[in-house]
Parts: structure tokens; sequence; C-alpha cells
């Protein structure tokens, strides 16, 4: 329980990395992994997950980044990309899933899948865009709390001009669109937000018992 605590005390969002510092394959593996079992509303996930390798592909980004060195620097880059539309054809995917990984018969989640587009398709397109978003943050908050685990830094990021990343990534023509970055990697020891004090509010203040 202790050390729950700790790995949140640890970490910070990184704001200089160690370029010559690189994540291993399995810590790698196991952070995807992560987001891959992260809970969603309906099960659905409403969105995809690209893992920028590219160095070239990352320095086009980083001018839409507000010129922040983690996109670069960082030994890995995260974009989360969510749907802009659920359509039939997606939730219709997720049930057949759902029927093979659980062994049901085929169309024993017909209803399930009827249901979901209704609650799906009563939203407009706002709500929509939203609701995926905070599906999407929901993976995030599981993929800082895998990071701090394995001691390796993440740097949850929305500063960065989503329609360029649409365009940079070919997202546009693919029902995507950009609404989250993380960099992950491991801090350089000349950045100085990792001396500086956490700061949150006192639980007394952010917590109320009724």
């Amino acid at each position: 329980m202790e050390v729950i605590v700790e790995n949140l005390n640890w970490r910070y969002a990184t704001k200089k990395y160690d370029p010559t510092k690189l994540i291993s394959q399995e810590n790698l593996d196991v952070l995807l992994e992560a987001i891959r079992l992260s809970p969603s509303s309906y099960g659905l996930q409403p969105y995809k997950i690209m893992l920028i390798e590219s160095k070239e592909i990352r320095e086009k980004l980083k001018p839409y980044s507000w010129n922040q060195s983690q996109i670069t620097d960082a030994s890995h880059l995260i974009v989360f990309c969510t749907y802009r539309e659920m359509t039939d054809d997606l939730i219709d995917k997720q049930a057949d899933l759902m029927e093979k990984t659980r062994n049901l018969e085929q169309g024993k989640l017909q209803g399930f899948a009827t249901f979901v587009k209704a609650k799906v398709h009563e939203k407009s397109d706002m709500e929509q865009t939203d609701w995926n978003a905070r599906q999407a943050y929901i993976a995030l908050g599981i993929l800082l709390q895998s990071a701090a685990q394995l001691r390796i830094d993440a740097t949850p990021m929305e500063g960065f001009e989503p329609d360029k990343y649409n365009e940079i990534l070919c997202l546009n023509h693919r029902n995507l669109n950009a609404t989250l970055v993380c960099a992950l990697g491991y801090r350089s020891e000349e950045d100085p937000n990792q001396l500086v004090s956490k700061v949150r509010r006192p639980m007394n203040d952010l917590l109320e018992v009724i």
C-alpha cells in the first residue's frame, strides 16, 4: 500500500527528458498492455493509440506542440486518437469480440449492441466527441499509474494543435482525432522540476464525506 503512494509522490510531469535513456521493450509492452486493459464505458474503448517511434515524424510534430522538448527527447511518444464517430460497424465489431472472447453463440449480444447504438447515437456530435475523449482520459490515468509503478517518467500533454497532428498522422480520413499526447521515458538530471515539492490540496480540503 505504501509503495503506491510512494510511486505517486515520485512522479511528476517531466519537462526535460534524457534522450539517451530508452524504455526497454519489456516495460513498453507492459505499459501498452495497461492501456489495453483500461476500463471504458460499455467496454467500447472508442480510441486508438499511436506509438510514434519515427524521429522524423516527432520532429514534424514538435512545432505544433509548442516546441516542447518532450516530443522529441522522450524515449517514446503516445498519441491517443479518439473516434470522431462511433459507427454501428465499430459497435458491432466490439460485440462480436465480446461474444468470441466469452465463448458466446454468435448474435447473443445483438440486443446489447442495439442498446449501445441507441445510447451513442442519441448524443450530439459534440457530446459524442467529449464522451470519447473522457474514455481516453481514463486510459491515460491507467498509463500514468502504471508508468509510476515501473519508475518510468510520463508527461500528459494537451498543449498541441490537434488539426496539425491529424494532418501529419493522416487521421482525417480514418475517422480519428488526436486528443491526448503522453511522453514516456526517463528524466534528465538537468530537469529542475524534479527538485520541486509536489503541491496538492490537503485531504481535509479535497475530501468531503457525507
